[in-house]
C-alpha cells in the first residue's frame, strides 16, 4: 500500500527506514520527481510533512491562497516553524506591494532600457572575447542592472554586496537539510555578515537620499517609494528594496545563462532576432524592449523550458485541504513548475524548443505556465524582469557572435535557480 492512502494524504514512495527519500532525491532530484509523478500521479506525498505537486490547477490554487491558508517559504535555516510570524510578514509585504507595483510596471521599467543594454555591454566587453563562466557574466550583469533600477547614481558598492549576499545564499538554496539558525556554523556566520551588509549600506542611503533630496524627484525606485505617501519608515523601504534585489538579481541571471546556451546552438534564430532588432532601430542604438516580439517569445520559451523558480514552496498556515487531500499546519508543499512546463497534457511537443508557440498572439494553455508564480504573491518585478531578459536577448544577437565549446552538454542544474551548470562562452 502507498504512503497515506489511510490518512487522507497523498501517496508517495514510502524511502528508506532511516533517511526516507533524500538520498534518492539528491542523487537525481529530477529524475527522482519523474519517477514519482508516474508512479502516484500529479500529487504525491515526499515524506510527512512535504507533498509535491504537478497539476496546474492545484498549483495555481496554492499559489491564490497564499496570505490565506498558505504562507510563502519560511526561512531555510529556521526550524520553529513560525507560522503567525510568517503571516505577520506576509501581510506587511503585501502592504509594501501595493506601494511598489507602479514603480515596477512595464511603462515604469522602459526608462531603464539604455542603460540596462549599456551595462550588458560593459560587462561582456570586460571580458575581452575571453571564454568566460556565463552564470557568472551575466550575475554580474543583473546585479549592476538591478542595483541602477533600484538606486539610481547612488548604487556604487550595492552589486558586490548583493553579490556577497547571494554568494552566501546559496548554500541554503541548493541543500535539502535544515540547520537551527542558532548552530555556529560557518554557513550561518557568512549569511548574516552579508545580509547585515547590505541592509545597512542600503538604510545608509535610504537616510542620506531622504536628507538630502527634499523636493528633487529622482527616476529610480528609491525615489518613487520616497515619495509614497503615507511616507513609508526608512527600514520598510531599505527592506522593499532588498526583495527587490534579491528577486531582480538571480531569477534573470540564471534565465539569460540559458538564453544564451540556446543563441548559441541556433544561429539561424540569431539570424532572425539580428534582423528584428535592427529594423526598426538602425545604427547599433538599443532598440524598445516593446518592439520586439521574438526576442520577446524567445525568453517566454526559455522560461517554460527552464524556468528559474523551478519549484516554488508554500507552506499550510493552518490544517487546510489541497483537493482531495488534507495538510497540516506546517506541511510544505512544492509546486514543480519544471514538469508543469513541460507536461504533453498541456503542451504539445513540450521538450522542444519553439519561440513560435508564443507569437501572433498566442498564449500559454490556463494554468500550466508558472515561471514566476500566480496570484496575490506573483512575482512583484516579472514585467521589469520580462522586458529587461527581452531587451537583453535582442541585444546580445544585435551585437555579439556567441562561441560556447559545451552548449550542448552544459544540463540543467536542479539546485537553486535552475540554469545550464559549467556553460562556457566567447562573446566576441
Amino acid at each position: 500500500m502507498a504512503h497515506g492512502e489511510e490518512s487522507g494524504r497523498p501517496p508517495g514512495p514510502r524511502g528508506h527506514w532511516l533517511t526516507g527519500n533524500m538520498r534518492a532525491y539528491e542523487a537525481d532530484r529530477i529524475g527522482f520527481l519523474r519517477h514519482c509523478h508516474h508512479a502516484y500521479g500529479d500529487v504525491f506525498s515526499f515524506d510527512e510533512d512535504t507533498v509535491f505537486v504537478i497539476d496546474p490547477d492545484l498549483a495555481h490554487e496554492t499559489l491564490v491562497r497564499t496570505g490565506h491558508g498558505f504562507v510563502t517559504e519560511l526561512a531555510p535555516f529556521d526550524m520553529r516553524r513560525d507560522l503567525d510570524q510568517a503571516a505577520a510578514q506576509a501581510a506587511a509585504w503585501m502592504s509594501a506591494r501595493r506601494t511598489l507595483r507602479p514603480g515596477l510596471s512595464r511603462s515604469a521599467a522602459a526608462s531603464s532600457d539604455d542603460r540596462t543594454a549599456g551595462f550588458l555591454d560593459a560587462v561582456l566587453a570586460g571580458g575581452a572575447g575571453r571564454e568566460v563562466d556565463v552564470l557568472t557574466a551575466m550575475r554580474a550583469f543583473t546585479a549592476r542592472a538591478i542595483a541602477d533600477y533600484c538606486f539610481g547614481t547612488d548604487s556604487a558598492g550595492v552589486p558586490g554586496l548583493l553579490h556577497e549576499l547571494i554568494s552566501a545564499t546559496q548554500p541554503f538554496t541548493e541543500s535539502s537539510y535544515e540547520f537551527p539558525a542558532w548552530l555556529p556554523v560557518r554557513r550561518h556566520r557568512r549569511f548574516f555578515h552579508a545580509y547585515r551588509r547590505l541592509i545597512d549600506a542600503m538604510t545608509a542611503i535610504v537616510r542620506q537620499r531622504r536628507a538630502s533630496d527634499a523636493g528633487t524627484p529622482r527616476e529610480d525606485l528609491l525615489g518613487f517609494l520616497l515619495d509614497a505617501d503615507p511616507a513609508m519608515p526608512d527600514a520598510t523601504v531599505a527592506s522593499a528594496l532588498h526583495s527587490i534585489l534579491m528577486g531582480g538579481h538571480g531569477v534573470p541571471a540564471a534565465a539569460l545563462t540559458s538564453v544564451v546556451r540556446e543563441l548559441a546552438r541556433r544561429p539561424r534564430l540569431v539570424a532572425e532576432l539580428r534582423a528584428e532588432a535592427d529594423g526598426p532601430v538602425k545604427g547599433g542604438a538599443p532598440a524598445s524592449a516593446g518592439r520586439l516580439p521574438l526576442a520577446e517569445a524567445v525568453v517566454r520559451e526559455t522560461l517554460r523550458l527552464y524556468p528559474p523558480a523551478w519549484l516554488m514552496t508554500r507552506t499550510a498556515a493552518t490544517a487546510t485541504g489541497l483537493g482531495p487531500w488534507s495538510l497540516d499546519p506546517g506541511d510544505d508543499v512544492l509546486l514543480n513548475a519544471y514538469l508543469i512546463h513541460r507536461d504533453p497534457r498541456w503542451w504539445p511537443h513540450p521538450d522542444e524548443f519553439d519561440p513560435a508557440r508564443w507569437l501572433d498572439g498566442r498564449t500559454a494553455p490556463g494554468a500550466a505556465y508558472l515561471p514566476f508564480g500566480a496570484g496575490p504573491r506573483v512575482c512583484l518585478g516579472s514585467a521589469l524582469a520580462v522586458r529587461q531578459l527581452t531587451l537583453v536577448t535582442s541585444r546580445l544577437a544585435q551585437r555579439f557572435t556567441i562561441e560556447s565549446p559545451n552548449a550542448s552538454s552544459a544540463a540543467p542544474k536542479f539546485a537553486g535557480r535552475l540554469a545550464p551548470a559549467g556553460l562556457r562562452a566567447r562573446f566576441h
